[in-house]
């Protein structure tokens, strides 16, 4: 047994060696891609701070400064292109991913990052949802593509806070693109998709919660890319329930332009999804399995229905087309806890819908990965590049993990542990540190 798995470690080393200097290649001079295996290979190591200097103090323990200045260079100085690295990333990992079966999901998230002080590049106080609350922190946007095997982020970019945007001293500083202006979360997650379209990514339903679902701008803009999606809303989000929709424009009185827009009265609005949720009849609900959890099937209760979304609808001259509406009600609890818009077709499964609206599970598994065992969180830079760069390298990290789990059955997967890494010299101490430990 110790014998085979001396062999496995061995092969797997031999292929992580050929998918680093594959992805390596884009970034052009020999040594700049000599640090950047580097860096991937200290991402992987044990330990549980991976930032430069730690990193640098494993994988070359007699040359800690000399290593930690060509890694900290690689990252925060050197001028490489970010897209060009995750498409090379894509490239190798996405096949491995298809051999599982077809892209099914596209899933837009965002992830927060808790930061002291006020000058690392787009820190505010905002919504962390690591720290479930509003504080100061940076914040990124990310998509990914999926099957219900694997998933691989494939776009990353910081979301820039409108007073960082607007103050150009601070943008000097951090490094920040001429080109990068103020867009909301759901503006870049879009620009991510169209990119990922352009790019010829395969395509799958998009998924994200009531952050990009109650944008109504960005389902619009996702169905004008000829995509489906299935977004969580909010329970106050507005929609016409079943068989009903807005007024038709008034009647013309002969003076002036004839209406043309629809309209509503005080008699006849437009209801929360969840005040429609509380109405609907008991025989509505239906118990749904969406997937086998680590100890049990995952189950609840469900509802779908045909309703049009209300937003800004007195500023259209017809009402918005019909979608599904999902909601989930547990068995137990006082309210709906969950709703989703979609816009598959009208003939759709439940079971299919709430399949297809569960599945963004692998995102969440993805950032939890990324941020306790790769250490995309770890990066103590405050520049621009250095961010994107730590990241680009994390997804890299991340993506030969992936391929290699696409390879194997679940008892030989590769695990980072197969990598040892050297011991630390005795006198070693961090930058910063008050006790040798």
């Amino acid at each position: 047994m110790a014998q085979g798995r001396t062999r496995r470690s061995r092969a797997g080393e031999d292929r992580f060696a050929a998918y680093l200097d594959g992805i390596a290649a884009v970034l052009g001079h020999a040594s700049r891609a000599a640090s950047a295996r580097a860096y991937c290979t200290g991402l992987l190591l044990p330990g549980e701070r991976k930032s430069i200097e730690p990193m640098a103090a494993r994988i070359e323990p007699g040359r800690v400064g000399a290593k930690h200045q060509s890694l900290h260079h690689v990252v925060a100085k050197a001028e490489w292109d970010d897209a060009a690295l995750l498409r090379a990333v894509r490239e190798r990992v996405l096949p491995a991913i298809e051999r599982q079966g077809p892209v099914r999901y596209w899933m837009v998230d965002d992830t927060g990052f808790p930061k002291q002080g006020r000058h690392s590049v787009g820190v505010s106080r905002q919504y962390c949802g690591q720290l479930g609350k509003q504080d100061n922190c940076q914040v990124a946007v990310s998509l990914s593509v999926a099957n219900d095997q694997a998933s691989l982020p494939i776009a990353y970019q910081l979301y820039l806070p409108e007073a960082w945007a607007a103050d150009a001293e601070r943008r000097a500083k951090a490094g920040v693109p001429e080109e990068i202006v103020f867009a909301t979360k759901p503006a870049i997650a879009l620009g991510q998709i169209r990119q990922a379209l352009a790019d010829g990514v395969p395509a799958g339903v998009v998924l994200g919660d009531a952050g990009y679902g109650d944008e109504t701008g960005f389902r619009v803009g996702v169905g004008e890319c000829g995509l489906d999606y299935v977004l969580g809303i909010r329970s106050g989000t507005s929609v016409w329930p079943p068989g009903t929709a807005p007024l038709p424009p008034a009647p013309w009185s002969g003076q002036g332009r004839p209406p043309t827009r629809v309209r509503r009265s005080p008699e006849h609005q437009p209801v929360s999804v969840k005040n429609l949720a509380q109405t609907l009849p008991r025989q509505a609900w239906r118990q749904v399995t969406w997937r086998e959890g680590s100890q049990a099937a995952l189950s609840s209760r469900f509802a779908a229905q045909r309703v049009r979304p209300a937003h800004r609808d007195t500023l259209r001259t017809e009402p918005w087309p019909e979608e599904w509406l999902l909601i989930e009600w547990p068995k137990g609890a006082k309210e709906p806890t969950k709703y989703w818009l979609s816009n598959l077709p009208p003939r759709t499964p439940l079971r299919h819908l709430v399949h297809t609206a569960k599945a963004r599970w692998l995102i969440e598994r993805d950032y939890q990965e990324l941020k306790q065992e790769i250490g995309l969180g770890h990066y103590e830079g405050r520049g621009w590049r250095g961010f994107h760069h730590h990241a680009s390298l994390c997804i890299a990290a991340l993506g030969f993990l992936v391929a290699e789990r696409c390879l194997f059955p679940p008892q030989a997967r590769f695990a980072p542990d197969w990598i040892r890494a050297p011991a630390l010299p005795q006198d070693f101490r961090p930058r910063g540190a008050t006790h040798p430990a």
